[in-house]
C-alpha cells in the first residue's frame, strides 16, 4: 500500500519541512535510500498514501513502502508498546504527542468532516440538526479516535444532541456502516466521502469549520530504517505528494 498532495500544499510543506533534524528535513548528500519502510497511518491516509506510496518506490528503486492504516489512537498505542515502525502519520497533534518515541513533527494537511448518507439521500438530512430525528440511525467514531473528538466539537457547537448507536474505532468503519445500510448517516472525513462517493452522498454542514484537523507526520526516533524514513516525510511534504493529498480532498495545513 502507498501515498501523495497537491500544487495548493506546496507552500506550507516547503515551510514544514524546514530545520535540522525534524520530520522533512533534506537528506544528507549521498544517503542511501533503500529497504523496507514502515508507515503507521491514519485509516483517512489509507487511499492517499497508498497511491504515495507506489509513487515514492518508483522513484526510489529498491525501497519497499509498507503501511498500517488505523485508527490515529490505536497506532499511538501500538508504538508506544513496541510495534515496529519507521513513520507515523496522525489525524490529529494529539495522537502525535501520546508517541512516547516521536520527534518534532510536521503538520502536512487538514481535514473537515461531512455528514456521510445513502446515495440520493433518501432521509433529506441537511445538517446536524436533522440527525436529532429519532427515526435515523447515526454512526460516529469514539472519542479517542480524531473523527471521534472532531465530530464532538462540531456537534456542541451546533447546540443539538446527537444520540449515536454505534462508536467506531477509526472512520473507514463509520463510513462502512453507511455503505452496509446498518446506520443512516455518520459524520467522516471529506475525503473518505470522496473516495467513496460511488456508494454514498456527502453532506456539508457549517460546525464542520469549527472542527478541522491537523495531521501531522514524523520520523520516529525508534525507526530502523531512519534513512528511508526521513525520504518518505520529505516526500510527503513535496509538491509531488501534494497533488495526490489535495486532489483527494485534503486541504493545505
Amino acid at each position: 500500500m502507498r501515498f501523495a498532495v497537491a500544487a495548493g500544499l506546496t507552500a506550507g510543506m516547503a515551510l514544514a519541512g524546514c530545520g535540522g533534524g525534524k520530520a522533512g528535513e533534506p537528506m544528507a548528500s549521498g544517503s542511501a535510500v533503500t529497504g523496507t519502510i514502515t508507515v503507521f497511518a491514519a485509516a483517512s491516509l489509507t487511499e492517499s498514501f497508498t497511491t504515495i506510496g507506489r509513487r515514492f518506490e518508483v522513484a526510489h528503486p529498491g525501497t519497499t513502502v509498507t503501511f498500517n492504516f488505523a485508527g490515529s489512537s490505536a497506532l499511538a498505542t501500538q508504538i508506544n508498546e513496541g510495534a515496529p515502525a519507521d513513520v507515523f502519520a496522525a489525524a490529529s497533534p494529539k495522537n502525535m504527542q501520546a508517541v512516547t518515541d516521536a520527534g518534532t513533527p510536521a503538520t502536512f494537511v487538514k481535514n473537515q468532516l461531512v455528514i456521510v448518507v445513502a446515495k440520493g439521500n433518501p432521509k433529506g438530512v441537511a445538517g446536524l440538526a436533522g440527525l436529532t430525528r429519532p427515526d435515523l440511525k447515526v454512526a460516529l467514531c469514539a472519542e479517542a479516535v480524531p473523527c471521534g473528538a472532531a465530530a464532538r466539537t462540531a456537534i456542541e457547537a451546533s447546540g443539538v444532541k446527537v444520540t449515536p448507536v454505534t462508536l467506531e474505532q477509526d472512520v473507514k468503519a463509520a463510513l462502512s456502516k453507511v455503505k452496509l445500510g446498518e446506520v443512516d448517516a455518520a459524520l467522516v472525513y471529506r475525503t473518505d466521502a470522496k473516495a467513496s462517493a460511488a456508494d454514498v452522498d456527502a453532506v456539508e454542514f457549517p460546525e464542520s469549520a469549527k472542527a478541522i484537523n491537523d495531521y501531522p507526520i514524523v520520523v520516529l526516533k525508534t525507526a530502523k530504517n531512519p534513512a528511508g524514513a526521513r525520504a518518505f516525510v520529505d516526500y510527503v511534504l513535496s509538491s509531488e505528494a501534494a497533488t495526490v493529498l489535495t486532489g483527494a480532498g485534503f486541504q493545505a495545513p
